[in-house]
């Protein structure tokens, strides 16, 4: 009597045992494929630092048509990762573990790196097609140099008279490369960098990659005070912008233009103050609007001085009186003008 338990047991974990190779023979029996919306990417993955690996002389390269296979359940996984966001089919290869760690050229078989990848088995999956099927793979060897480093804006302009410590770095580099590392301050950072200094890391570009020493430098940028030099310009030019319903209508007669035109006093760099003065527009405009021809009395308006855009944010030039030159000006009818002057 007590043994009739132990069969009921036994047979009840044939019968879940059972079930259960059912259900596992019903989800691979229902393999489903998949078109990866987007398809993948194949990336270098940057181990040794002396190499430059590309992929079709990029550091990565795209699989347009890539198509998985597998159970349902794991195709619904796939596409719920896909969906929001938490995978992305990016795949890295090591060009260690491939074995092209010597300067040349190799053809890499995509599907069969893929089939094979981790990630792949990591899914439940396996990879049916994908185009490209071959990339090539291109070894470069690198140099170690000591290498120079410059300061640019977010503009990508040199920040100018910024002193960069120490002034070179080490870093790896193409056999005959003679360009400079750069450090990209932002404008809170240029600022930041007349108090004291603040550490960046240089990095230098090869084609679309990236890649950045193994130390920081430290930047400082001079104070206002010291960086910006008095100039004085006596021959400003100025211009008047109208609509072109004015236009022809009417001319601007400026009553105190001696005054408008009085010397201009700005604080610049010399590359801004060359700027300013060789600009093809004037260096101020007064600026005419359609309702002002419906008084005769006299206006006032403060005119717009021209300072070059790039050098402004860059806070490389500014007036030295912040308050602009007024202008009084009347807008007279061209045609009592004409009469005023031909009438005897």
């Amino acid at each position: 009597m007590p043994k009739a338990p132990k069969k009921k047991i036994g047979k009840i974990a044939v019968v879940v045992f059972i079930t259960l190779l059912i259900w596992v023979w019903a989800d691979r029996a229902l393999d489903e494929q998949f078109v990866v919306p987007g398809g993948a990417a194949v990336t270098v993955a940057r181990s040794d630092p002396a190499l430059r690996v590309m992929l079709n002389d990029e550091a990565s390269v795209s699989i347009g048509s890539f198509v998985l296979k597998g159970p349902v359940s794991k195709i619904t996984e796939v596409r719920r990762g896909l969906s929001d966001g938490s995978l992305v089919m990016e795949f890295f290869l090591e060009p260690t573990a491939a074995g092209m760690t010597t300067p040349g050229e190799y053809t890499l078989d995509v599907l069969s790196f893929l089939k094979h990848h981790d990630r792949i088995r990591q899914f439940g999956v396996t990879v049916e097609s994908c185009e490209p099927r071959g990339v090539t793979v291109r070894v470069v060897e690198l140099f170690k140099k000591q290498v120079a480093v410059g300061c640019i804006d977010r503009d990508q302009n040199p920040v100018i008279a910024a002193t960069v410590t120490p002034a070179q770095v080490e870093m790896f580099v193409p056999a005959g490369w003679t360009g400079e590392a750069k450090v990209q301050m932002s404008e809170s950072e240029i600022e930041q960098a007349r108090l004291s200094p603040i550490s960046k890391t240089p990095f230098i570009q090869l084609g679309t990659e990236t890649r950045e020493a193994t130390t920081d430098v430290e930047i400082t940028t001079p104070s206002q005070q010291y960086r910006l030099v008095e100039y004085t310009i006596t021959t400003a030019t100025l211009g008047i912008a109208m609509s072109p319903a004015l236009q022809g209508k009417y001319l601007v007669d400026i009553v105190n233009l001696s005054e408008v035109l009085s010397p201009i006093v700005i604080r610049a760099t010399a590359e801004a103050r060359t700027a300013y003065m060789t600009q093809p527009v004037p260096a101020m405009t007064l600026y005419v609007r359609d309702d002002d021809k419906r008084t005769t009395q006299l206006q006032r308006r403060a005119v717009v001085y021209n300072l070059p855009p790039e050098f402004v944010r860059r806070k490389d030039i500014q007036l030295k009186n912040p308050q602009p030159v007024e202008a009084r000006f009347r807008l007279v009818p061209i045609s009592e003008k004409t009469q005023a002057t031909t009438t005897p």
